[in-house]
């Protein structure tokens, strides 16, 4: 429970203690809005490695050169814990904003925060307000900046990894209204960070793997047409090799 005690202990000194450096953000928005994008980017890393540090999380990434540096992507995971967004986050190279539930905006100061790195809120109740955020993050895109989003829809709670929930197509809209180029990344153990033992937050081994960019309109005419079901099926074989390799690492 001191973990647990810890990380959100963290969390509300910097959401307090950390509101003039967002007034400060505010403002430098508008007068440099790309200095304002990179300063919150570090600042947002800085805390989420912090956060992953005092839960004693021991990452091993692969792939991290498919990560771009130089082009704005739609990034597609697996989604298995709360976790997930602080362990991605911390490997972004540019401004990358979340697709979030819109629940979490509700939360005061941290809204502003996810806002200032480009997030978007989706309410899932809403479809006409669903379709406006997926527009949104496509031009979010056009305009430089990465979208990270999680097909699933909701924390997959299955046992076994590699069944995964199904990938919706609509969130591959992203990528083929903004013509980029898609990142699957598969993560695995993330879950044993804090939802296999809730309340509590125990050190675990994370393994994650960015794959090769993907171009929708470079794939078969059957996999353009049902691209939810194609990275779905991707993103679990991923997770399979992960374990595979986990497994070698411990004999």
């Amino acid at each position: 429970m001191i973990r647990i005690a810890a990380v959100l202990i963290t969390v509300i000194c910097f959401l307090i203690f950390g509101i003039p450096l967002l007034i400060f953000e505010q403002i430098l928005a508008k007068l440099d809005p790309k200095k304002q994008g990179r300063q919150c980017r570090l600042i947002i890393q800085g805390v989420f490695r912090g956060l992953l540090k005092i839960t004693g999380t021991r990452i091993t990434a692969y792939g991290t050169e498919n990560i771009p540096d130089d082009e704005a992507v739609l990034f597609v995971g697996n989604h298995r814990s709360d976790f997930d967004i602080l362990i991605a986050y911390s490997f972004v190279k540019t401004e990358t904003g979340f697709i979030a539930k819109a629940e979490i905006g509700n939360v005061p100061l941290l809204r502003q925060w996810m806002k200032n790195i480009k997030c978007l809120f989706l309410d899932r109740s809403d479809i006409k307000q669903g379709l406006k955020t997926i527009l949104d993050a496509a031009a979010q895109i056009n305009s430089g900046i990465s979208v990270w989003v999680y097909p699933e829809g909701t924390r997959n709670r299955n046992e076994d990894p590699t069944k995964l929930l199904p990938f919706h197509d609509a969130t591959l809209k992203i990528a083929s209204k903004s013509k980029c180029r898609v990142i699957p990344v598969a993560m695995l153990g993330t879950d044993d960070i804090f939802e296999k033992h809730f309340p509590s937050v125990r050190p675990a081994d994370v393994t994650v793997r960015f794959g090769e960019p993907v171009s929708l309109e470079k794939l078969p005419p059957e996999c353009r047409k049902k691209p939810g079901k194609y990275f779905e099926e991707l993103i679990s074989r991923m997770i399979g090799e992960l374990q595979e390799e986990v497994k070698k690492e411990r004999e």
